[in-house]
């Protein structure tokens, strides 16, 4: 499985398809009042490292420092060696999207993601057109330290995508 589809079998597809529907469909849509608010929550080595990253892949912010320093560096230098760089979070500038969180924990990736994002550059593009946008992100993330995993191009059921790694190894997708 790559990308959250399966390279040699259509069950991941299928998965995608249902997650396409169920963001599109008005009759799966829950009542307000049931809705909730959340943020993704990252383990990783560098905090504010990866933070940096994805403010840049996702047009984020980091946002301002606590109340009573001027600046991260300074609330950095307020914190007891050990630490700092502990956290880092970025966050949707219009306030819409979730927040992220970037949390330091001693052990490194050992295995494949369980969830990873799909980053939406190609939402109503179709074909040849969804493809060069897809391969133009991918191009603008590269030189960030993204890799580039493969490209699956589009078939019988499915758009083109094209699963990634961000700078510490966890796997999201340009879609």
């Amino acid at each position: 499985m790559v990308g959250g589809r399966q390279t040699a079998s259509g069950d991941g597809r299928r998965a995608v398809r249902l997650a396409k529907w169920a963001a599109e469909s008005p009759c799966y849509r829950a009542p307000m009042s049931a809705t909730k608010k959340f943020q993704v929550t990252f383990d990783c080595a560098e905090p504010e490292r990866l933070a940096r990253f994805w403010c840049e892949v996702l047009g984020y912010v980091v946002p301002p420092p606590p109340e009573g320093f001027a600046t991260w560096d300074d609330f950095q230098r307020a914190q007891p060696p050990e630490q700092r760089d502990s956290w880092s979070a970025c966050v949707d500038p219009s306030g819409e999207g979730p927040g992220l969180f970037f949390q330091r924990v001693p052990e490194g990736k050992a295995v494949k993601n369980r969830v990873h994002l799909d980053v939406r550059v190609g939402t109503g593009l179709v074909g040849e057109e969804r493809l060069a946008a897809l391969e133009a992100e991918c191009a603008r993330l590269v030189p960030l330290g993204a890799v580039h995993v493969q490209t699956l191009y589009a078939d019988e059921e499915n758009e083109s995508c094209i699963p990634m790694l961000d700078i510490e190894g966890n796997e999201f997708c340009i879609d």
